[in-house]
């Protein structure tokens, strides 16, 4: 059985935690950077869940490190339970083996179906280089906000701290 280990760096405490991994008998520990508000922007996580194989056992000290939602916590118990793999959180002693793992899976669904849809579907701002292309090519703020799908705001905010 390989114990991968996962960390967020999301906070100083995250450096703990990586070590925590370690003395846990961890074979491998990755960690990363969030990139966005999704779990779909964890590049390592993702490529945890296409590498970890039958009887293997990811582990995070908080499960808040594997999604910012129960929606998408249960998209990662859902991959690990596909590729045979089971999940261990340090800090409560869950696992998702046996009894224990049915339990988690159905407290997750019930959050999960009353929580709001919107919760996985944060915006990002559009990214300084497409604002300032666009603009170079002549487009005007309000077109730029449309074909870039954000607010005005946004748009004039990212104007107003470029260089010139």
């Amino acid at each position: 059985m390989l114990r991968i280990g996962y960390v967020r760096l999301r906070d100083a405490r995250s450096s703990e935690d990586t070590a925590a991994l370690k003395e846990l008998g961890c074979h491998v520990v990755r960690a990363e950077e969030p990139t966005g508000p999704t779990a779909d922007d964890s590049a390592v996580l993702a490529s945890i869940l296409d590498f970890i194989g039958p009887g293997d056992q990811l582990v995070v000290t908080r499960l808040n490190h594997l999604a910012p939602s129960s929606r998408g916590l249960l998209e990662v118990l859902t991959r690990l339970e596909e590729r045979g793999a089971h999940l261990y959180v340090v800090e409560s002693g869950i696992s998702s083996e046996g009894e224990g793992g049915r339990a988690l899976h159905a407290a997750l669904q019930a959050v999960a179906s009353v929580e709001p849809p919107w919760i996985d579907r944060r915006r990002r701002g559009a990214p300084a280089d497409d604002i300032r292309a666009l603009q170079a090519a002549g487009v005007g703020p309000v077109e730029i906000a449309r074909r870039l799908g954000v607010s005005r705001m946004t748009v004039w905010r990212k104007l107003r701290t470029m260089p010139a």
